[in-house]
């Protein structure tokens, strides 16, 4: 008898092929000795069918047809793959079979691409299926995932949420696209002056990114830019130290709270600005207080997926399908773990092991000087009991780390190279100490007015010596992609960065603070200048692909109902595997576009017309609740605590009801106002 393997790709399945060990001969589609058969799905398999596979009447899109809700839904062998499907469902139904193990990526979409395929061959419920669960595709791992296999019966729960994924995301795009463009397609085709198509594409996610995209571009659009002045001092306390620093109207201020001003440290009007500055002329600045303190930072957690993509738009100016792209081939050449993973930190399991991850790098010459550090240090030994493993954090995967396998790093290509280097720096700067700074912050006095300013100097580089990165484009500078995750780490994602004329601190060199810190309170010191700086406040940042992925997978920042907004907190709106795919679906369909040298995503003014068509029939979909109370649904379903059954009733029902209330909507004129305001914005950017 056979046991039977069935991975999720032809390169994962050599890969158990190779630490099975076994003397394999090659067949066509699978692979065999005297005891196993390996064998490979080329991602989906199957598919759900359409409504005309139903009934060919239904082809046709109609009121009359709608909402389209099957009792029994259809599926169908992929065109393309019908002689890799047949070869897998003669294996499956082998009587010299009788152990099947389940390969397929381990997580909810794998789950969902082997249950089809076993539904479809019809394999009888005799033969024993036993479910892989693997973090990387190291030999050590593959035999592990192997030996602790459990029966396919535990992973029933995933499975059923996985199919209740697929047709919640089904009825929505099938039964709102066509109400949606049997109601209002029409008008946006013969405004935008085409001929043809104008078939309205949405869905549960990506109308929901159209949305934060759009939303963002008109609150750039209509934001009124304010000017206002600030008043910056020079002060030389000795002939070789000179420095900047910046008036407030803190309380005991002439000015505190006045009309006169526009913020703290702004007048409305250079006039009032010029005022102060001829009151203050001519008195010298006394040392009001002087606060030094050392701050320590820590490296920032590991990369799940959404960072790693964030960081590679901003670092190599690549878009994050490409990137996940990317790092599947490192994962398919075992250098490293599984890269759909939403959690930043290990588990204890694997960080009890993490030294022989550390000891496969060492053969890399490059990094040999940092892990030599390392092992002196000896921190690998405590990272179990440190921020960086956490079991709470983590649902299928821990984070993307390099396995310690090295024997494919020659052959990669230069961007894959750089990929694979960046999430090696992030993976070692955990081992590493703090980065360590030395800070003073001053408070001047000139004439009972406050000058205030704060300075900074690396004093320790800890972490940072082993995070820089070179960074794309003209000058290829040196940036730390550590750094910016830690960054990232204290900031909520979607977070927009403060103004950067605001408490800004002075990064100099350790001699200069040092000397800074050194002022003692009372001093007197001279006033070389004194000037008036224009500034005005500023709109949002537009997004860029990284960006946009982590506002992403931030949404339940946006959400008012707390339980909600904790539903999606650890995984945001779409999921680590698809974000990039539904990104670039939006700009094939040119809803959104993106600028290929900056990453920047803009709506296009189709894009723009269909959000306000949807903001005025379905708008639940332009929402991050939508997707978090789905969300919310699923996760009870693997739990147990909510039935198949009884989440299935619910999707019919809401999509019956927004359907049905799309049909009675007469509010086509008002939409036409709305399109004739984007076009002739959109004509003026022409």
């Amino acid at each position: 008898m056979y046991r039977l393997f069935i991975a999720e790709k032809p390169s994962v399945a050599r890969e158990f092929g190779k630490a099975l060990g076994e003397a394999f001969k090659n067949s066509d589609g699978y692979m065999i000795s005297d005891t196993s058969i390996v064998t490979w799905c080329v991602g989906h398999l199957i598919t759900m069918s359409y409504p005309e596979v139903y009934d060919p009447a239904l082809k046709k899109w109609s009121y009359d047809t709608i909402p389209f809700i099957p009792e029994v839904f259809r599926y169908e062998v992929l065109p393309d793959v019908r002689k890799q499907f047949d070869i897998v469902s003669g294996l499956l139904n082998r009587k010299d079979v009788d152990c099947i193990y389940i390969c397929t990526d381990s997580g909810r979409e794998g789950e969902y691409i082997y249950r089809l395929v076993d539904s479809m061959a019809g394999v009888p419920a005799s033969k024993t299926r036993k479910r892989v669960w693997i973090d990387s595709q190291t030999e050590e791992e593959i035999k592990r995932g192997i030996r602790e296999a459990k029966d396919w019966s535990e992973y029933d729960n995933l499975s059923d949420a996985a199919y209740l994924r697929a047709k919640e995301d089904f009825l929505m795009g099938i039964n709102f696209s066509r109400v949606l463009t049997l109601k209002y397609g029409y008008g946006i085709r013969s405004f935008l002056g085409e001929d043809k198509g104008g078939a309205i594409s949405v869905g549960r996610v990506m109308t929901c990114v159209l949305g934060m995209v759009v939303r963002r571009e008109r609150e750039i659009r209509n934001f009124d830019k304010t000017p206002y002045y600030r008043i910056l001092g020079t002060f030389e306390p000795a002939a070789d130290l000179s420095f900047e620093a910046e008036w407030r109207a803190v309380e005991g201020s002439k000015y505190f709270e006045s009309p006169l001003l526009y913020k703290e440290n702004g007048f409305k009007t250079e006039e009032n600005a010029n005022k102060l500055i001829e009151e203050l002329k001519g008195h010298n600045g006394t040392v009001s207080s002087i606060e030094t303190k050392k701050e320590k930072k820590k490296a920032p957690l590991l990369f799940n997926l959404a960072e790693l993509q964030n960081e590679c738009s901003k670092l190599f100016k690549i878009s994050p399908d490409k990137t996940l792209e990317i790092t599947q081939s490192l994962y398919e050449k075992k250098l490293v773990t599984y890269p759909r993973t939403d959690a930043r930190v290990l588990s204890t399991a694997v960080a009890k092991e993490i030294g022989k991850n550390l000891k496969g790098l060492s053969s890399l010459p490059k990094y040999r000087p940092f892990l030599e550090e390392i092992l002196k240090l000896e921190t690998y030994k405590s990272i179990a009991k440190t921020q960086y493993t956490n079991d709470k954090m983590i649902t299928d995967h821990y984070a993307i780390i390099p396995t310690g396998e090295t024997r494919g790093e020659g052959s990669l290509d230069p961007l894959s190279s750089k990929v694979f280097d960046l999430i090696v720096r992030r993976f070692l700067a955990i081992f590493y100490p703090p980065a360590e700074y030395l800070k003073a912050a001053v408070v001047l006095d000139v004439n009972g007015e406050k000058f205030f300013a704060n300075f900074k100097a690396l004093e320790k580089e800890g972490y940072l010596a082993v995070a820089k990165v070179k960074k794309e484009g003209p000058e290829e500078k040196e940036a730390s992609s550590a750094e910016a995750g830690a960054k990232q780490d204290e900031a909520a994602p979607g977070k927009e960065d403060k103004d950067p004329e605001e408490d800004r601190e002075q990064i100099g060199g350790i001699e200069f603070v040092n000397a800074i810190k050194g002022l003692k309170k009372g001093t007197e010191v001279p006033v070389t200048e004194l000037k008036t700086k224009p500034a005005e406040t500023k709109p949002p940042a537009r997004y860029n692909s990284g960006s946009l992925i982590m506002a992403m997978e931030g949404a339940g920042k946006l959400i008012e109902d707390e339980e909600l907004r904790a539903q999606i907190k650890g995984s945001g709106i779409g999921t680590s595997a698809t974000r990039g795919e539904i990104l670039k679906k939006l700009f094939n369909i040119n809803y959104l576009a993106n600028n290929s040298k900056t990453q920047i995503v803009t709506p296009t003014l189709k894009g723009e017309m269909v959000y306000d068509v949807v903001d005025a029939s379905i708008r639940p979909l332009l929402n991050p609740e939508l997707t978090a109370s789905w969300e919310k649904g699923l996760d009870q379903v693997v739990k147990g605590s909510v039935s198949k059954d009884e989440y299935m009733e619910k999707l019919s029902g809401y999509v019956t009801r927004l359907t049905n209330g799309v049909k009675g909507l007469s509010n086509m004129a008002g939409l036409n106002a709305k399109f004739r305001e984007s076009a002739q914005f959109y004509k003026k950017k022409k």
